[in-house]
């Protein structure tokens, strides 16, 4: 692992130090899919993950590059919900402690799916709070080593396993993405996701989607510097509501990415529909958000290749319901 950026290797090397720790997900079709696109589309399905979505990924990664003594001390991060499950998950394969602070509005299913893991659970408030800073204290007062859920080289080169594997998978057919979604909150598993595509399919074009009014990435690259959402918007897509890129995740997207791309709830909850009637998949809706960019043809590859990941399916029941009544 370099000192600054990730590498393909890393994500190579990550691949082999997961191995058998973390599932290798399946690569889904749809011939209803290919004709609402008129493409080959290639869906990645993380909610069928251990813990439900791709972050299990860089959290085991990270953990089982932590030293002894590291371990002796254990994890604390700060999260949503789907990094604190992983980190929650990582720590007790590997029979550490895990100490994991949550907005306190956090979705029920994914506090309790964290807790069910043996995780201390410290809430705070979503908004006003220096989700670092509390991080830093809380790893100083347990002597704990922190795993961020995105910044972090270990933290990407884990997530881009996933790419890795639906690249690998497509090339045993004989093919290769000509656009590539990702849905995008901080941005480790589309910086992850790059690396792989850069190396296996350089042409491709490499989108990061993200939910309306929380699209920090999106001006971010058109700004050509990190910009930082304002105003809160929507907060239907818990997982993606990252106040801005980090600075390892946007130094490694902004140089690859073809751009960012915006969807609304109404398309988000169409692709949660999508994905439960024809993929047999259950999807969040942070986690369906590229699979709705490419149902509305915001990521497109007419005549080519389109990969998608579905990034997480830890949803609470309500809101699931709403997806499937719109």
């Amino acid at each position: 692992m370099t000192d600054t950026l990730p590498t393909f290797e890393d994500v190579r090397a990550a691949a082999a130090r997961l191995a058998g720790r973390v599932l290798h997900t399946p690569m889904l079709r749809h011939p209803l899919l290919d004709e609402i696109t008129g493409a080959t589309v290639l869906v990645k399905p993380e909610p069928l993950q251990r813990t439900g979505s791709f972050k299990l990924r860089g959290a085991t990664n990270a953990a089982l590059l932590m030293s002894r003594q590291e371990r002796h001390g254990g994890i604390v991060t700060h999260s949503s919900g789907n990094h604190g499950q992983a980190c929650a998950a990582a720590a007790h394969m590997l029979g550490m402690r895990a100490t994991i602070a949550m907005p306190s509005d956090a979705a029920a299913i994914k506090v309790a799916a964290t807790r069910r893991w043996g995780a201390e659970i410290v809430p705070f408030e979503r908004h006003g709070v220096d989700r670092d800073a509390l991080a830093s204290v809380l790893a100083a007062e347990r002597g704990a080593t922190i795993i961020p859920p995105y910044d972090h080289p270990h933290v990407v080169a884990g997530q881009g396993t996933a790419a890795l594997e639906l690249l690998e998978d497509a090339a045993a057919l004989g093919l290769v993405p000509d656009a590539f979604a990702v849905c995008t909150g901080g941005g480790g598993l589309t910086a992850g996701s790059v690396l792989s595509l850069e190396a296996l399919a350089p042409k491709a074009a490499v989108w990061a989607v993200e939910p309306e009014g929380w699209d920090d990435t999106r001006r971010s690259l058109d700004a050509g510097h990190i910009v930082a959402n304002g105003a809160p918007g929507s907060g239907l897509c818990d997982s993606l509501l990252s106040k801005q890129p980090g600075a390892l995740t946007f130094a490694i997207n902004h140089r690859h990415l073809a751009g960012g791309v915006v969807v609304t709830e109404a398309e988000v909850f169409r692709a949660m529909r999508f994905a439960f009637d024809h993929l047999k998949v259950v999807a969040e809706p942070g986690g369906a958000v590229a699979l709705a960019a490419v149902l509305a043809g915001k990521v497109a590859a007419r005549g080519g290749v389109i990969g998608v990941l579905i990034s997480g399916g830890n949803v609470d029941p309500a809101v699931f319901a709403r997806a499937l009544a719109a």
